[in-house]
């Protein structure tokens, strides 16, 4: 007797049971239906079987729809009601399947020997891998496919010579989207002899990771393997998920894996980062960038044109994802073109409509390099370079008024008194971003941007407060000289209060030759002038008044 399979659906509702059998025979590889595909449910099967595929190789499958059949459970019932049912078919595969309308769970035993199978799971791994974006379908099986990381990756290296030996401890994997974070873990877990479990912080909680951490601890004390989580997306863990962690990384319990796009310094608990090594992976260089599309083209069995070729690259940005994606539109683009004729040839007009803006990355590290650029750039003098850091910022959705606050900062940290303008035009800056509103608030930054860049420079009063203020930190309190202290009280006079103070309206130049810092501090400096702009002229008023006996302006 040709071997056959039945199929038996279990549902909640009926729905739910005809959306099961609807999903698995699109799944199924079949060429040709026989019979119809599912009829209405009844209790026990008196023909457990409703339709019959044939995948052109002699074996067929029989789908067949009872609601008793839950988790297997009532497996010998359906065997004998099957045996009553005289079906001209030997029983080799029972399938239950519990479902829902939303949720199904299939589970297969072996009718002759008791092993487990699945029927439907290579079948629906191809058909899935066959309709995967471009991006995944081009992951790298092995570590010799994969482009760039050379510096971790070579012939070698620490982290590849981690993952051939299979001795890969704890680590966090930083960099840039679409640099091959998720494809490391994917090659990890087909290298390791270790349970391999994939987990992503953007769905999962403490919950889950309770429930991973005592898996581990099953599978150590059962089967003495070890257990690799792969933890996509760590920075989404808030401190209170990521300490939850910890003691499972330490004991060894978990071997952790975290991608991380942002910065781990700012993202990573300091405890958890401690016990893990960081691998910095870098954005992809345009080489590696046309390394990547040429493969993909070979992949879909098309040409590209060069200038469609520069176009993606430039537009990726040294996201090889991003290039993959684009890619795969163009090529689609090409395709609906050629419909007719023999052409697959992606021309820049099929990139230029595939993608035709730059996604500019601008996370917390972006945030924080880039208006380090911005406020250096205006310190150096450049405001060719300041406008360029201020368009990117801007382009990238910054907040206009963190903006003004860091101009304002800038006019008084890095030219004060050489210009005294500066600090009111950053501050009437501010007031345009409020009253104004972008885009026309762009002008407004703009000018302040050039103004402060053009600007002589001055760190000294900056340089003055600082200093100050360490030696308040740093030194006993001085007392305050007893001619400036408070005498406009009753009283004040007995103590001596305001005695021997000289007011310096009543001089002819406007000043007075007396102390006015505490005994200790008599000759102690925090303010110099220097001999830039505006800060020249008072550099020498403050000579003259040296000249004239004072110890400051």
């Amino acid at each position: 007797m040709t071997a056959r399979t039945c199929l038996v659906v279990s549902g909640f509702t009926r729905w739910g049971a005809l959306m099961t059998l609807e999903t698995v025979w699109r799944l199924t590889p079949a060429r040709a239906a026989t019979s119809s595909m599912v009829t209405p449910p009844r209790m026990v099967p008196r023909a457990p079987f409703d339709g019959v595929v044939d995948d052109g190789e002699g074996f067929e499958v029989l789908f067949g729809m009872s609601l008793p059949f839950v988790g297997g459970c009532n497996r010998e019932l359906f065997e004998r009601s099957y045996e009553r049912s005289n079906a001209p078919y030997e029983l080799r595969l029972l399938v239950s399947t519990v479902t829902s309308p939303f949720r199904a769970t299939q589970r297969v035993r072996d009718g002759q020997d008791g092993g487990v199978s699945d029927l439907f799971s290579a079948a629906m791994t191809e058909r899935l891998a066959r309709s995967a974006p471009l991006a995944a379908r081009m992951r790298p099986k092995t570590l010799d496919e994969v482009v760039g990381q050379d510096h971790l990756l070579g012939p070698g290296k620490p982290l590849r010579r981690l993952i051939e030996t299979d001795r890969l401890s704890s680590v966090i994997l930083w960099g840039p989207p679409g640099t091959g974070k998720t494809t490391l873990s994917s090659l990890v877990a087909s290298a390791t002899s270790k349970r391999f479990i994939p987990m992503s912080a953007v769905t999962a909680g403490v919950k889950d990771v309770r429930e991973t951490v005592e898996t581990a601890r099953e599978e150590q004390r059962l089967n003495q393997r070890g257990t690799i989580l792969f933890l996509d997306e760590i920075h989404r863990f808030n401190r209170a998920q990521q300490d939850a962690l910890l003691p499972s990384v330490e004991d060894g319990t978990l071997v952790l894996i975290g991608a991380t796009t942002e910065n781990p310094s700012f993202s990573v608990n300091g405890p958890l980062l401690s016990r893990s090594t960081l691998f910095r992976l870098l954005a992809h260089t345009p080489e590696s960038l046309r390394i990547l599309a040429g493969r993909a083209i070979i992949q879909e069995q098309a040409t590209i044109d060069d200038d469609a070729l520069a176009h993606l690259v430039n537009l990726a940005d040294g996201d090889g994802r991003s290039l993959l994606t684009a890619l795969e539109v163009a090529v689609a683009l090409a395709d609906d073109e050629a419909r007719g004729s023999e052409r697959r040839q992606v021309t820049k007009e099929d990139a230029e409509a595939a993608v035709d803006a730059r996604v500019l990355r601008y996370g917390d590290d972006e945030h924080y390099d880039i208006v380090s650029a911005f406020i250096k750039s205006i310190r150096g003098s450049d405001a060719n370079a300041a406008l360029y850091w201020l368009a990117r910022m801007l382009t990238a959705g910054e907040d206009v008024n963190f903006i003004a606050r860091r101009l304002c900062i800038s006019a008084s940290e890095d030219i004060g008194l050489a210009d005294p303008m500066a600090i009111v035009v950053a501050e009437a800056a501010a007031r345009c971003v409020q009253h104004v509103g972008m885009p026309e608030a762009q002008l407004n930054l703009a000018q302040a941007t050039v103004h402060l860049a053009t600007s002589p420079k001055s760190n000294r009063v900056a340089l003055g407060i600082w200093s100050a203020m360490s030696e308040v930190r740093e030194r006993s309190a001085g007392a305050v000289p007893i001619h400036l202290r408070d005498a406009h009280y009753s009283g004040a006079k007995k103590l001596g209060h305001g005695q021997g103070y000289r007011y310096p309206h009543n001089a002819a130049e406007g000043w007075v030759d007396q102390q006015y810092l505490p005994d200790d501090l008599v000759d102690r400096v925090f303010y110099d002038p220097s001999e830039h702009g505006h800060e020249s002229r008072i550099r020498a008023r403050f000579l003259a008044n040296k000249e004239g006996g004072a110890t400051s302006i």
